[in-house]
């Protein structure tokens, strides 16, 4: 199982919450109300960057490693993801999409007490050929 793990700075100062940032992967950001919420958010932000990267086909960056300068009170800490894993999860999420059909199909099928959504599921599975 594939684990990836960056160095995270753990800002610590000025406003209340804690921001997170991770000095190998510009961009990815985050913050909590305190430590153990930040860490937990700092692991959705690294996840949702590297799925991101992985699924525009780009490379992910490598870690360096390099201690960057922190301000007093900031912590540098590793934070480690199992990319394939949160790969998954996405790709089993639900997510509501649209349909247009015939009125009269709406209707009977909201008499017959018909599911749209495990219909239009079954019904993609099967012109897919396939079971998941």
């Amino acid at each position: 199982m594939r684990k990836l793990t960056y160095l995270a700075v753990f800002e610590t100062g000025g406003s209340p919450g804690i921001s997170v940032y991770f000095p190998d992967l510009p961009g990815c950001i985050s913050c909590g109300d305190n430590f153990d919420h930040a860490l937990k958010m700092a692991k959705e932000a690294l996840s949702l960057h590297i799925y991101g990267i992985e699924k525009d086909g780009e490379q992910v960056p490598l870690r360096t490693d390099k201690i960057p300068e922190t301000g007093t009170g900031d912590l540098i800490v590793p934070v480690s993801i199992y990319p394939d894993i949160f790969k998954d999860e996405m790709g089993g999420r639900r997510v509501k999409t649209t349909v247009t059909i015939p009125r009269r199909l709406k209707e009977a099928a909201e008499s017959e007490g018909i599911n749209y959504s495990r219909l239009l599921e079954t019904a993609i599975k099967e012109a897919l050929g396939t079971a998941s």
